[in-house]
């Protein structure tokens, strides 16, 4: 067990870096159960001063908003929330999870490592804590990524997910709402030979061309820790983008995102991160929903989503739990969500947050939301970590080195189960 916690701790970390908004041990033995009990009563007016502490390894700009927020909805209830940085979370919090004396009262992080820590046994259920109503106008994407098993962990707080961005000044026309479409202009403007795109995407990464394999019907991996990189939908997706990808580049991130962001690629296909570098490069650009952009199976293209919100450490519970209560009641208003997309471009899990005109009326976060009609979490699954290599390999042997795609899914789902087998 003591193998398994850690190699999925360092794991975690590899893909965790991509959900900014703005951008991309021992169990403890006095935990409580994790046994569903009746929430806290988050109207109580509380009698002492309580400070709730909550680690994070996200934008300092992003926190503030919401400690803003929080502290303001709670001033009459003497409660402060503090945010406090800690560079490598996961690993903090593998450290110091279960320790009553050193652990945080809460933690702010993207869905993708929750499996981790739920297996670590540092979490508890939000049931145990609040009633299951604070949710109820949240999106259902969100939710579904908060929860392992079916228990929820996670109140989501914004998200996001891939999106198609394109250069007003070089797009010719409208943006197909095929991917047959979408091929044919991108072979009539592609000219490799000059290094000049119509479309760029990392191609040979799993999270950029889940658009196809969710769209597909395929999957990198199941709820129950299957890989599916053989499966016959997975292979089919990873053929049809085989071509994509021969009009792409080599899907290196820095190569695509340098490549538009210079004016030699009309469109490129990545998230909210990468609306800094395109502005900061005077680009006039536009946005679009993949989910608009049909497959020949007339699935829309389905990407996968990250989810950033905050979890209730176990340990914490003994003496805070009605502040804690308070704290994500507070943390779910709709008014957190309008600020953080007003403030810091970030595409709220409060669907009650989109009333507010201004961000109802930004381009980004509309988009976002529309996508969350075809988006699918990313797996929360511990074993997720182990997929990425194997599946990049896969991509990498089909769109770069013309490998056949069946054989290259059998090599890489043998090399997952191995990965995933090491695990344990």
């Amino acid at each position: 067990m003591k193998k398994l916690t850690a190699l999925l701790l360092a794991a975690a970390l590899c893909f965790a870096a991509l959900a900014g908004c703005s951008q991309p041990t021992s169990q403890g033995s006095d935990a409580p159960s994790s046994k569903p009990t009746q929430g806290a009563n988050p109207t109580e007016v509380l009698k002492d001063p309580v400070t709730v502490t909550v680690w994070h390894d996200g934008d300092e700009g992003i926190m503030q908003t919401i400690t803003d927020q929080v502290n303001a909805q709670l001033a009459d209830d003497q409660i402060t929330v503090v945010f406090e940085k800690k560079t490598d979370t996961p690993n903090q919090l593998k450290l110091y999870g279960s320790d009553a004396a050193n652990a945080p009262d809460m933690y702010f992080y993207a869905h993708d490592v929750l499996g981790t820590f739920v297996a670590m046994d540092i979490l508890a259920p939000l049931s145990d804590v609040v009633d299951s109503s604070i949710l109820a106008d949240h999106l259902a994407m969100t939710v579904e990524a908060g929860q392992i098993g079916g228990t929820q962990y996670l109140l989501p707080v914004y998200f996001e997910t891939l999106v198609f961005l394109y250069n007003k000044a070089l797009w010719e026309g409208d943006i197909p709402g095929t991917t047959e479409e979408l091929y044919d202009y991108m072979a009539a403007h592609t000219d490799a030979a000059a290094g000049t795109y119509a479309v760029v995407n990392q191609h040979t990464n799993a999270y950029n061309v889940s658009p196809f394999i969710n769209g597909f019907g395929g999957y990198v991996i199941d709820e129950n820790g299957k890989p599916g990189l053989n499966d016959p939908k997975t292979i089919e997706a990873a053929t049809y983008n085989q071509k994509f990808g021969a009009l792409q580049a080599d899907g290196d991130y820095n190569t695509v995102t340098t490549l538009f962001n210079e004016g030699k690629a009309a469109a490129i296909i990545g998230g909210p991160w990468l609306v800094s570098g395109i502005e900061a490069a005077g680009i006039d650009y536009g946005i679009a929903s993949l989910s608009d952009i049909k497959l020949p199976n007339g699935n829309g293209l389905a990407p996968f989503s990250g989810i950033q919100g905050a979890g209730v450490l176990k340990v914490a519970l003994a003496e805070k739990k009605d502040a804690i209560a308070k704290v994500l009641t507070a943390m779910a208003a709709p008014e957190v969500g309008v600020d953080l997309a007003n403030k810091s471009g970030c595409a709220p899990a409060n669907n009650k947050s989109y009333d507010d005109p201004q961000v109802a009326g930004n381009e980004m976060i509309a988009v976002i939301q529309k996508t969350a009609s075809t988006a699918r979490p990313m797996p929360n699954i511990p074993e997720m970590n182990a997929m990425w290599g194997p599946a990049e390999a896969m991509l990498t042997a089909i769109n770069k080195n013309g490998a056949d795609p069946a054989q290259a899914a059998d090599e890489a789902q043998a090399a997952a189960e191995q990965a995933i087998a090491d695990m344990k």
